[in-house]
């Protein structure tokens, strides 16, 4: 082993699968359900054991398509660096996703005050939004094994929007107090 690499401290999962190539929607599915279990393109997974009865149930339903899949378990040899920058990149790229997601919140509920358009409807609507991504950023936390950097921006993004939600919904409720 060359200086540097570290070998993963729970091993890997590696899916080496083949799905027919009609119809597309069954490869498609496959990578869904993979980029959800935050497998990157290596098709690599960090081993624990939600993660295998996660793969092994993938693999039954691959071969269920007419396909093959063979799910090991492998420990990196050389390049662990390389692999966990690429989950750490992939975590990343959510994180980022999210942030963007969240300054459209902000910019839809600023948007509203500026209209001064303080109605219970749009104040449900917000909510089930915020929740919305706060679900995301749950399942993106779940798939985050290494902790990647960009995971506090995320975060703090979210509770801004929170806060602004909050904010909106105080003046609703004023606004339906003075019977407007």
């Amino acid at each position: 082993m060359s200086e540097g690499d570290e070998p993963a401290e729970a091993g890997w999962l590696l899916l080496v699968y083949r799905v027919p190539s009609e119809p597309t929607r069954l490869r498609s599915a496959v990578w869904r359900r993979l980029k959800s279990l935050g497998a990157i393109y290596l098709q690599n997974s960090p081993a624990g054991l939600g993660a295998e009865r996660a793969l092994r149930k993938l693999r039954s339903e691959i071969l269920d398509m007419g396909g093959s899949a063979v799910l090991l378990s492998c420990a990196v040899l050389a390049g662990a660096q390389d692999v966990h920058a690429a989950f750490q990149a992939a975590r990343d790229d959510e994180y980022e996703e999210i942030v963007d997601r969240c300054e459209d919140f902000l910019a839809q509920v600023q948007k509203e005050h500026v209209a001064g358009h303080y109605t219970f409807a749009e104040l449900e609507e917000n909510e089930v939004d915020l929740e919305k991504l706060q679900r995301w950023l749950d399942r993106v936390r779940q798939r985050d094994v290494f902790g990647a950097g960009g995971r506090q921006a995320a975060e703090q993004a979210l509770e801004r929007c929170a806060g602004s939600l909050e904010e909106y919904a105080a003046r609703v409720y004023a606004e339906e107090a003075d019977g407007h």
